[in-house]
């Protein structure tokens, strides 16, 4: 079977990634910016193209955040002139899921030659190369695309393979999601034999983004990904020759570590779940670990005592008017 090549830029040394960058714009490879546009006003590795916030809302339906149907997506790759046959390299800013959501929905779409450039615009500038502040756009072109079986997974088909031993599901939510104790939906818990391992272990440093948030720390070299030999040992008790079916809350975070299980020679046998707990917490046919429920008395409760302090505000205010105004 032909070998797919995913995330190569991703795993390889900053002077290498850079010299393979350069070499598949020689070769007229398609540069995709997928920041939000006013991050690539200000400045983009120069040839990129950008959609800015189009990309989401456009490819994901609302509520459900599953894709959009095939005919949907073929009319917006084709607006945007982005060819899934060509040669493709994604980057957001260093570690950007959004990245690796584009990286596998061109695989949906039937791409062969797309890659991620994990550092992004970080690692560029980190290089001292040059950003560009003059916008580049591709002619709109025809396309006519077919969803790739294989890639993804319905909730339907993940409750049809519990009852299959041989399955493996792999979360890669926090701890806290896993557990059940943070629910991001009806209800929380996992999937009945999926393991935990977010995803964040794919870094350098798994608190780098909680460091940069919490405590300001401005770098993000933590963000880089692991050496090979350890995310191989990240993952060394899955096993690569069984179906692995990988999920969040609604996929970005899945697809991060779906690819790099891919470049790491889990294929084909990596699957993202679309819908991942959005998706799953949200059936209640659905079997689950660690199960656990939303309160909606107790939200109700916090909406009643905001709607009351609101209500005593605007009284206060009301009444600082009537006294300016005598």
């Amino acid at each position: 079977m032909k070998r797919i090549r995913y995330s190569l830029l991703a795993t390889t040394l900053l002077t290498a990634l850079l010299t393979g960058l350069a070499q598949a714009l020689n070769r007229g490879a398609i540069l995709w910016d997928v920041r939000e546009d006013q991050a690539y006003k200000k400045g983009h590795i120069p040839g990129a193209i950008n959609i800015g916030k189009k990309l989401c809302v456009w490819l994901r339906t609302p509520g459900t955040r599953d894709y959009v149907p095939i005919e949907r997506i073929s009319q917006h790759l084709g607006d945007w002139g982005i060819d899934p046959a060509k040669e493709i390299v994604v980057y957001g800013d260093k570690a950007s899921v959004c990245t690796y959501f584009v990286i596998v929905t061109l695989e949906l779409v039937g791409s062969e030659k797309m890659k991620a450039y994990h550092g992004g615009t970080d690692d560029w500038i980190s290089a001292g190369r040059p950003l560009s502040t003059k916008p580049n756009a591709l002619g709109p072109i025809a396309l006519n695309l077919n969803m790739k079986p294989g890639v993804i997974v319905s909730t339907d088909e993940v409750i049809g393979k519990l009852k299959q031993n041989d399955v493996q599901f792999l979360d890669v939510r926090t701890p806290r999601e896993y557990a059940g104790e943070d629910i991001c939906a009806l209800r929380g818990g996992h999937v009945p034999r999926a393991v935990n391992v977010p995803y964040e272990m794919n870094w350098v440093d798994p608190q780098a983004l909680i460091k940069k948030e919490r405590e300001g720390v401005s770098t993000k070299e933590g963000l880089a990904l692991k050496p090979l030999e350890q995310l191989k040992s990240l993952y060394a008790k899955l096993d690569p020759h069984r179906e692995i079916i990988v999920y969040c809350q609604t996929s970005p975070r899945a697809s991060v570590t779906a690819t790099v299980l891919k470049d790491l020679g889990f294929f084909p046998s990596v699957r993202v779940y679309d819908s991942s707990w959005l998706g799953y917490g949200n059936r209640f046919d659905a079997p689950a670990e660690n199960e656990s429920f939303f309160d909606v008395f107790a939200l109700t409760r916090k909406l009643t005592a905001m709607e009351q302090r609101i209500s005593a505000l605007e009284m206060q205010m009301e009444k600082v008017r009537e006294k300016k105004f005598r």
